[in-house]
């Protein structure tokens, strides 16, 4: 019988256990989706299989193009081997489109071109619902200091132009997406890496012929079926057969 793993850590969509070198986690992707901070839930099955396989290959996109991340390697269909991180207490936003909290707030319809990619923080709480906060915020409470967010808005803005061109390459528009970041230490030397998971539950994608939702949404509005949404996202992106329909039983191409 395996030992009895060490769990570090679970959120609503993976857990992290202790890893096998030092310095290292086990991310494990789990099949459970949640919306509007957790008050809706369901299980999808497959949905971390899939997810497992997405974040593997954008992690190891933004690796071969130096974007630094904590991606090591895929153990098996619903865990990866990670770098042990200190993650800074923010989900770094970026907008391409309006969509959501932004089209409310601000009024404007789905859909509209920003002027410009927009990169925003959230205070990463969930009992507070992961409040919007300023730079401001950020230095005055010492979450990171003024050149980590010069840094962290240069990481977000080169992730993003990976993940748009690739995305759109799939015939996919990148409406915005959120990603972490953590401190890695090397004696006195700091760096600030890409963290946590790239895939469709933190991505907005939209097909670019028909406006088709291919993530997170689906499940946020009811528009169907998540896990066809999120095969057809790895379908495309050659991750999967291309006759596959469903991941109910996952055949991914390794």
């Amino acid at each position: 019988m395996a030992p009895r793993r060490k769990k570090i850590y679970e959120g609503k969509a993976k857990i992290l256990y202790e890893g096998t070198e030092p310095g290292t986690l086990i991310q494990y992707f789990k099949d459970d989706a949640t919306a509007f901070n957790a008050q809706k839930k369901a299980t999808i099955e497959g949905k971390g299989v899939l997810n497992n396989r997405l974040s593997e290959f954008f992690m190891t996109g933004l690796t071969n193009i130096g974007v630094p991340n904590h991606f090591i390697r895929r153990i098996n269909m619903r865990e990866q081997l990670i770098r042990q991180v200190e993650i800074i207490p923010l989900e770094v936003i970026v907008r391409n489109f309006a969509a959501g909290s932004i089209a409310k707030r601000l009024g404007i319809e789905e859909g509209t071109p920003l002027p410009r990619p927009i990169v925003e923080y959230s205070f990463k709480n969930d009992e507070l619902g992961d409040p919007f906060v300023s730079e401001e915020y950020v230095i005055a409470f010492g979450w990171a200091s003024q050149q980590d967010l010069d840094d962290i808005v240069s990481l977000a803005l080169r992730v993003n132009d990976f993940l748009s061109g690739v995305f759109f390459g799939a015939g996919i528009k990148l409406i915005d997406f959120k990603i972490e970041i953590g401190r890695i230490w090397d004696g006195d030397f700091m760096r600030l890496v890409v963290a946590d998971e790239i895939s469709p539950d933190s991505c907005r994608l939209w097909d670019v012929k028909t406006g088709q939702k291919l993530d997170k949404d689906v499940f946020r509005r009811d528009l169907g079926n998540l896990t066809d949404a999120y095969t057809e996202v790895a379908r495309r992106l050659g991750l999967m057969p291309a006759n596959t329909t469903s991941l109910t039983k996952p055949t991914l191409i390794n």
